[in-house]
């Protein structure tokens, strides 16, 4: 064998090595979030049984066991709860049509914000105001409750004395949390105010990454700024704009249980409002503890939601080819 020979064998093995060992590293790094996916995720979707089952914790020594041994299957009967109930037209029209509105506004204010905040000149400036409306994403839906309390409380709210110092009326104060047309629309500013920050974000970190010489060009051709937005910045958002508007379609039957439940502190007067399908189910979670009705409600929203995104995924595939999830 020749010197020349020996020396591309070599070369061939320490090649081979090391694109094992780099191998190796990438699997190093991805086992502990594969295996916190495994546990977290697809171990508890054995769980699901539950929702086709007369489940009872009680009939068994184990969870386990009472659920494959013990526990008859029930067929769909723990979903006629939820069908049956008169609530529900209530709770799916309030469900949906509250999402629907989450996802145009989820998209139209951040994208605005977004490219209103990219033509600041002062860098210092846009970072605090990002900084200041990203930071209501970080706040938890209890803290948020109590502070719209101080403001809407019948006696001390900060609102009602507001009312009295300004008009000098001091007759009966307002009632906020019975008032059904105020939280029609407080609902909507409030999901708007406590997630526009995080969407905003993702929708900047989109425009930085936009090569800077097609403005430079558009600039030179004489294009203003406006038409920079229309035909620069707006066609290189829309695969980013398409996959958040896939991904809030997935959740249109589903709910956040803190902006419906804990913000408007479960009042009874605002049913009609705030009655959604995860609330319910929380309520009769509580009063029946039917954990089998609860499973089946959760079962129905994932499927729909796999559903939902699917044939989101197929429109806008129909609509633009390259925009699409998966």
């Amino acid at each position: 064998m020749s010197v020349k020979s020996i020396k591309n064998t070599q070369k061939k093995k320490s090649g081979s090595n090391g694109a094992s060992f780099d191998n190796l590293e990438i699997f190093l790094l991805h086992l502990p979030t594969t295996i916190w996916y495994f546990i977290f995720c697809y171990v508890p979707m054995f769980g699901v049984l539950i929702a086709f089952k007369d489940y009872n914790i009680k009939r068994g020594k184990s969870f386990l066991w009472s659920l494959l041994y013990n526990s008859p299957w029930a067929g769909f009967k723990n979903f006629e709860f939820l069908f049956k109930s008169s609530y529900f037209p209530i709770m799916l029209k309030t469900t949906i049509i509250y999402n629907l509105i989450f996802i145009v506004l989820g998209i139209l204010i951040p994208v605005t914000l977004a490219i209103l905040f990219n033509e600041l000149y002062s860098k210092k400036l846009a970072k605090t105001c990002q900084t200041m409306m990203f930071l209501p994403h970080f706040l938890s839906w209890v803290v948020i409750s109590y502070f719209i309390y101080a403001f809407l409380a019948t006696d001390q709210g900060l609102v009602n004395n507001l009312i009295v110092q300004l008009t000098g009326v001091s007759g009966p104060k307002e009632n906020w949390y019975r008032n059904v047309t105020f939280w029609m629309y407080f609902i909507v500013f409030l999901n708007v105010w406590k997630g526009m920050g995080y969407n905003m974000v993702v929708y900047m970190a989109s425009i930085s990454g936009i090569d800077a010489e097609l403005y430079e060009a558009a600039l030179i051709d004489g294009a203003t700024k406006s038409q920079q937005v229309r035909y620069i910045t707006l066609p290189l958002l829309r695969p980013v704009i398409s996959i958040m508007f896939i991904m809030a379609v997935g959740n249109i039957f589903r709910s956040d249980f803190g902006l419906f439940y804990q913000a408007p502190r479960n009042s009874g007067a605002l049913v009609s409002v705030t009655q959604t399908i995860d609330v319910y189910v929380y309520k009769a979670l509580l009063e029946r503890s039917d954990v089998n009705f609860s499973s089946a409600a959760a079962f129905l929203q994932s499927v729909v939601g796999c559903l939902t995104i699917v044939g989101a995924n197929l429109v806008v595939k129909k609509i633009d080819p390259e925009s699409g999830l998966f």
